[in-house]
């Protein structure tokens, strides 16, 4: 059965269901902070939106994981309905018709799931927005600093507008593997957006000072943080490609430390799934020069976030985010290890996505609330080095 990829004619009914989905946190913030200063209630906000895009991405891994990114053939809603209830008929033949294939019932639900979720955290994003440019107004009209310009959450407005474009990409272009990856990058930029500020509302509320820092450790922290960019960038694009699989030991792959690859093929960015340029099905060599770059680099960045660890020991001040920094890295290679020698276990492959942006949480978090030490911001009052 042919299905058009855009019906927008359950997108009111889905805005209304991201309204509601935003409506369960904001109840719970507004209970449970109804004894807090007025001033926190955007921290709380931004701190809660931060959770939930962590989520997010933890559940769009899982969604990808389980091949239900086409559960729902079309967007945004599932056969041009807000639920997998209303398209019940269609999804019950797609089924019959495939029943291995990309649509079943539960895919559906799982996809749509997704898209409640996102919607959900659009609406949040859209009100923490609302509640910057409010107290940038306010702190302009006491004639008072406000800990960050409202520019960083219209930034993050337009990034998860962007992200629903990709979103719809995905399911349109029929998991194109790099619009796939981009979808991916584009949630760790959002959980960076997010951080930035949560990070700056959290210097503010608690008038703490920034942690003043040698040169090399700023440096250090930024080439982490780019280095897992990368890093990401290459897991997305292995996970998309269903690369994986293509080694099943370690340290070995297939036998030998080298074993034949086709980096050329592997890394043809613009091409459908499972094929190449020429519409021709991508080598098991592609699969594995995939695989293998994604294996080297993860040694690299070991090495880098290693020696940012090392740094952060002559900091008492940020030991949490080094001893959380650590025991995720930990993690990521646990998790890594397990996806090759155990065939890909969906839980393993999930945390692995989820460390990896908690990983980006963590650096980023250290990143805005430390600065380079320098004799002008030595020399400056204590008071005009907070929450800068």
């Amino acid at each position: 059965m042919d299905t058009p990829l855009w019906n927008l004619s359950p997108l009111g009914q889905l805005v209304l269901i991201g309204m509601a989905v935003a409506s369960i946190p904001l109840a719970y913030l507004l209970w449970s902070g109804r004894h807090r200063q007025a001033g926190l209630w955007h921290y709380a906000l931004t701190v809660t939106t931060l959770f939930l895009t962590f989520d997010l991405v933890l559940f769009g891994a899982f969604t990808r994981l389980t091949d239900s990114g086409l559960g729902c053939p079309d967007w945004p809603g599932c056969y041009g309905h807000a639920s997998p209830v209303g398209a019940l008929g269609a999804i019950e033949l797609a089924q019959t018709a495939n029943p291995e294939g990309p649509v079943t019932h539960g895919k559906a639900w799982i996809e749509m799931l997704h898209r409640y979720l996102a919607s959900g955290v659009g609406m949040l994003i859209v009100l923490l927005a609302i509640s910057a440019w409010r107290d940038h107004r306010k702190a302009r009209a006491l004639q008072q600093r406000t800990p960050m310009h409202p520019a960083w959450a219209m930034a993050t407005l337009v990034w998860v507008c962007v992200q629903g474009a990709f979103g719809a990409l995905t399911v349109t272009m029929k998991l194109f593997p790099a619009i796939v990856t981009l979808h991916l990058l584009g949630g760790y930029v959002l959980l960076g957006l997010l951080t930035l500020q949560a990070a700056k509302l959290w210097l503010h509320a608690g008038a703490r000072e920034v942690q003043l820092v040698a040169v090399s450790m700023r440096t250090g922290m930024w080439l982490a943080l780019a280095a897992l960019l990368l890093q990401a960038a290459l897991g997305g694009w292995v996970s998309t490609n269903y690369a994986v699989l293509a080694c099943m030991e370690f340290p070995t792959c297939q036998g030998s430390h080298w074993p034949a690859m086709d980096f050329a093929q592997g890394f043809t960015l613009w091409r459908p799934l499972g094929l190449q340029a020429d519409g021709q099905p991508i080598s098991f060599e592609a699969l594995t020069a995939i695989h293998m770059v994604h294996r080297w680099m993860a040694g690299g960045l070991v090495v880098v976030i290693a020696l940012v660890l090392w740094q952060l020991r002559a900091y008492p001040a940020l030991r949490r985010p080094m001893q959380l920094l650590g025991l995720l890295l930990a993690l990521q290679l646990a998790t890594g290890l397990s996806n090759v020698v155990l065939g890909w276990p969906l839980l393993a492959a999930v945390l692995h996505t989820g460390g990896a942006g908690a990983m980006l949480v963590c650096l980023v978090w250290l990143l805005t609330i430390s600065q380079v030490r320098t004799n002008s911001l030595v020399a400056m009052p204590t008071t005009l080095r907070k929450a800068t």
